[in-house]
């Protein structure tokens, strides 16, 4: 369902408008829809960028702490070559 809506418009915008829409050949109405679909797609974009941004944040430490663990358990485990000594290894 459509819903009605009175716009006001900037007069240069609407000028603007006028003239990009003969050139085109697409309706006034479907025009600024197609408009205002885009401009809510790049704002939800960047929301969810934003939002990622801060989430990330949040766990960079955590993860950071779980690499560093899991390092030492790899250093720790017995009888593994260091990843120096296996690119020796390999290379002969």
């Amino acid at each position: 369902m459509s819903k009605s809506l009175s716009l006001k418009l900037q007069e240069e915008i609407f000028e603007e408008t006028e003239r990009v829409l003969k050139k085109v050949n697409r309706p006034r109405n479907a025009y600024i829809n197609e408009a205002i679909h885009f401009y809510n797609k790049l704002h939800g974009r960047r929301l969810l960028r934003n939002q990622l941004w801060k989430e990330s944040a949040l766990v960079a430490e955590d993860s950071l702490a779980v690499l560093e663990e899991f390092e030492k358990f790899e250093e720790s485990l017995p009888g593994e070559k260091s990843g120096n000594q296996e690119m020796e290894c390999l290379s002969r």
